[in-house]
């Protein structure tokens, strides 16, 4: 990897208009891209077919550029490759590592909720999200061709069996002209996570990956909450026979609660910000930035 052109991607979802939190993450790949004399990509990671919007999109493209990014084109929609996706499920499906899972988030949430007050606590992945509840059930009724719609969740215990190792590692970097470090990763303590959705052909954990290897991404620049996802994504890579990128972490912006802006519980847009008048060098202030250079 380290002989080749470093490759960095910002890879939003058109599932809303960017933020600040958006802003600092796309102004933290330029850097990096820059800083190792590297190239950067946009990709727009719009798998969630229920929610994902041509008008995002657009804005996404505008609000970059009134940021004063540049990016190479084409731009990759993660959209136009389902077929992709479904490859590896498929390669998955054959080595044994992934199940239908039909339960609903409420059927999820209702039988998580009957365990814990008979008083039996329920373990959550490193995100919060709570662990499959009907994986042994699900397994036993797995038919012999996977099915070509509905929800499919990766077999955990078959994957680290497969793997061999209880844990991996991830090689991660503090800064641009830093030696990669290893960093023990250890995705058991995940559970049977979500591989293929109702509406979403491809969840962000199977379609990462894959893309940041068909892409030839070397750096993966991303927040601190994503730190987590790393070791579920090594697992995937190892599984599937992809190249492991190097990764960086950054700090995240916060809203007046502490914690992360969301799209989903109404940060501030960049495109508000942008038709109420506010400069770019304002933004990049507010989230201690430099003003931009040219390309």
């Amino acid at each position: 990897m380290t002989s080749q052109a470093p490759v960095l991607r910002f890879a939003p979802s058109p599932n809303g208009y960017l933020h600040l939190g958006h802003a600092l993450s796309a102004l933290e790949v330029d850097r990096w891209a820059r800083a190792l004399g590297g190239r950067f990509l946009l990709r727009i990671e719009d798998t969630d077919l229920s929610r994902s919007r041509p008008a995002f999109v657009e804005a996404i493209f505008e609000d970059l550029r009134w940021l004063g990014l540049y990016w190479e084109e084409p731009v990759r929609h993660q959209s136009e490759h389902l077929g992709t996706y479904g490859a590896a499920l498929q390669s998955l499906w054959d080595q044994g590592l992934i199940y239908p899972a039909p339960a609903s988030r409420s059927d999820i949430q209702r039988e998580v909720a009957r365990r814990e007050a008979s008083g039996q606590p329920w373990p959550r992945d490193p995100d919060g999200g709570v662990h499959y509840p009907f994986g042994a059930r699900d397994r036993q009724s797995r038919p012999a061709a996977m099915p070509t719609e509905g929800p499919l969740r990766l077999d955990l215990a078959a994957a680290l069996e497969r793997l061999g190792e209880p844990k991996l590692t991830a090689s991660t970097l503090d800064d641009p002209g830093a030696e990669p470090k290893p960093v023990p990763v250890d995705p058991g303590l995940w559970g049977d996570v979500l591989l293929r959705g109702r509406d979403r052909p491809a969840t962000y954990h199977l379609a990462v990956v894959i893309d940041d290897d068909l892409q030839g991404i070397t750096h993966v620049v991303r927040g601190i909450d994503m730190e987590p996802a790393t070791a579920i994504h090594r697992l995937l890579q190892a599984l599937l026979g992809l190249r492991a990128p190097l990764y960086h972490h950054h700090r995240l912006i916060l809203g007046d609660d502490g914690r992360k802006l969301s799209k989903s519980e109404g940060a501030k847009s960049l495109r508000a910000l942008r038709q109420r008048g506010t400069r770019p060098d304002a933004v990049r202030a507010a989230i201690g930035w430099p003003t931009p250079r040219s390309p």
